[in-house]
């Protein structure tokens, strides 16, 4: 699954030219001063208010999709990802994934190798590209006690490839990237049933890159929103499994 990703992009202009071709000419923004942080580390449990692209502009959404029928926030931990393979049943996401559909731009996203009972944490990446995509759909709430409105999202995962199936050995799972030509129509709201299925697949591209990081990454109540946290460390004792 992808509950922890990294977001190394401060300015606006950069991320609108780096999706200049998914964009509308007079697309939009919530963003006047790009105040998001250097996220290094975040968790999706923190339910951090990141930048996604939607097919009419760039906008600060929370992690973690409420749908709009939900009577309150409480299932908010559960809805981090949606299963690609189930995403059209599934009622938290199911009116979302037909029209609702949006991209979260990452530098890198995290996921664990379990061996000898010990989890060792991964940073994954594409070669040569700073900022890739993970398909993603939302949502709006409001909140009837208060009136205050939820943006929202969820990241939607599939079987993972022979990479991340390595890494990720257990639930074998990884999120929904989306190669750049896919990335325009994956947005397009008038979208098919059926060619919003075709998007839905595993990345099998061979230029994912997995570096083994610190076991600091384990302690989710250490600061691990750090630039080391990105740094390799190798584990001599992972080279007699690969």
């Amino acid at each position: 699954m992808c509950y922890n990703a990294s977001y190394l992009e401060k300015k606006k202009s950069k991320l609108a030219e780096r999706y200049k071709n998914a964009l509308p000419p007079n697309w939009k923004s919530n963003i006047e001063e790009f105040e998001v942080l250097t996220y290094y580390f975040v968790s999706g449990f923190e339910h951090p208010k990141l930048p996604i692209i939607k097919h009419d502009g760039i906008f600060l959404y929370e992690w973690g999709l409420i749908p709009i029928w939900a009577k309150d926030a409480s299932f908010q931990h559960n809805t981090l990802n949606a299963v690609g393979e189930t995403v059209f049943e599934k009622p938290s996401f199911k009116s979302a994934i037909v029209s609702q559909r949006c991209i979260l731009p990452v530098s890198g996203f995290f996921e664990w190798r379990q061996l000898n009972n010990k989890k060792y944490p991964y940073y994954i990446k594409i070669e040569g590209q700073e900022i890739f995509s993970l398909a993603c759909v939302y949502d709006s709430w409001v909140d009837k006690t208060t009136g205050e409105v939820k943006n929202t999202f969820s990241i939607l995962t599939t079987p993972a490839n022979e990479l991340m199936e390595k890494i990720h050995n257990v639930k074998k799972r990884m999120p929904l990237i989306l190669n750049q030509n896919d990335e325009k129509t994956w947005l397009n709201p008038q979208l098919s049933r059926q060619s919003i299925t075709d998007l839905i697949k595993t990345y099998t591209e061979t230029d994912l890159v997995a570096i083994p990081i610190s076991m600091e990454a384990n302690n989710a109540k250490a600061n691990r929103n750090k630039a080391v946290i990105l740094e390799r460390v190798d584990y001599p004792e992972l080279q007699l499994f690969d």
